[in-house]
């Protein structure tokens, strides 16, 4: 019953925390190839056919994912999603296991690094409190291009990341140079959940259950697959593939978005 009352509260309207939203920058208008084609009908062949740019529209995106010290913050205002509180039906037996407690990090340092060991409904809830939304994926895979910009040197440090163990202690927020948007750390430091609530870009196989789950993808450590033989579109593709909006892992962490307002 209280699994059901809180889920019911995560999609209804969002309260506002006290503290401000994370710094944001504004993400214009614009169109980018997708990932992957659009996935035909279930049992329908898929034609072969050059893939289309998807538009999206003007949004706002943080500039940086979400912290430790701004989600301790969240869960010291929400306690139904601190460590010991929340019900396993949103979270995996890992969830901020990395933290000391419910409501202490292991070390001031921690606080600047992206919180990681978050699933996708308590990363929801974050951005809801805050009045934003995950970025959809094609939010997120259009922020990423930045317009074409340093698509080579960027697919260099990304195929250098995926050739190295998952770091067990990672960095501060920050460090990198931002993008063209303004944005950072959009690869090669975390993977980050996204949401998506049309696209099957990445769904299991064919005797699939249809669950919303299909709908639920992260990113990071991507870019658009423009190039088949590129091997960073399919890592991406294995990692999508593997998830549920339960898990957590220590690499998967995440930032807000919401709609630019005219």
């Amino acid at each position: 019953m209280r699994s059901s009352l809180l889920l019911a509260s995560l999609l209804a309207s969002p309260f506002l925390l006290g503290a401000g939203p994370g710094v944001e920058r504004p993400i214009p208008a614009g169109s980018y190839l997708p990932f992957y084609p659009a996935r035909a009908p279930l049992g329908k062949a898929q034609p072969e056919a050059p893939r289309k740019a998807v538009a999206v529209g003007a949004f706002r995106l943080d500039v940086r994912p979400v912290t430790n010290r701004e989600y301790l913050a969240f869960v010291k205002a929400n306690p139904e999603w601190r460590r010991s509180e929340i019900g396993r039906v949103f979270a995996d037996g890992s969830y901020l296991k990395h933290w000391r407690a419910d409501l202490s990090l292991r070390s001031r340092a921690e606080g600047d690094k992206p919180v990681t060991r978050v699933s996708w409904f308590a990363a929801a809830a974050y951005c809801r409190a805050r009045g934003k939304e995950l970025p959809t994926t094609d939010q997120w895979e259009y922020a990423l291009d930045d317009g074409g910009h340093r698509a080579e040197r960027m697919k260099d440090e990304i195929l250098a990341w995926y050739s190295r163990p998952n770091d067990k202690v990672l960095e501060a927020v920050g460090r990198k140079p931002a993008n063209g948007y303004g944005i950072q750390d959009l690869h090669a430091l975390i993977w980050e959940w996204t949401l998506d609530f049309n696209s099957e870009m990445s769904g299991s196989e064919a005797r699939s259950d249809g669950t919303k789950d299909e709908n639920l993808f992260c990113g990071a450590g991507s870019l658009n697959a423009r190039d088949p033989s590129d091997y960073a579109k399919f890592m991406r593709y294995q990692f999508r593939g593997s998830l549920h909006a339960d898990y957590t892992t220590g690499n998967l962490g995440f930032r807000c978005a919401r709609e630019e307002t005219k």
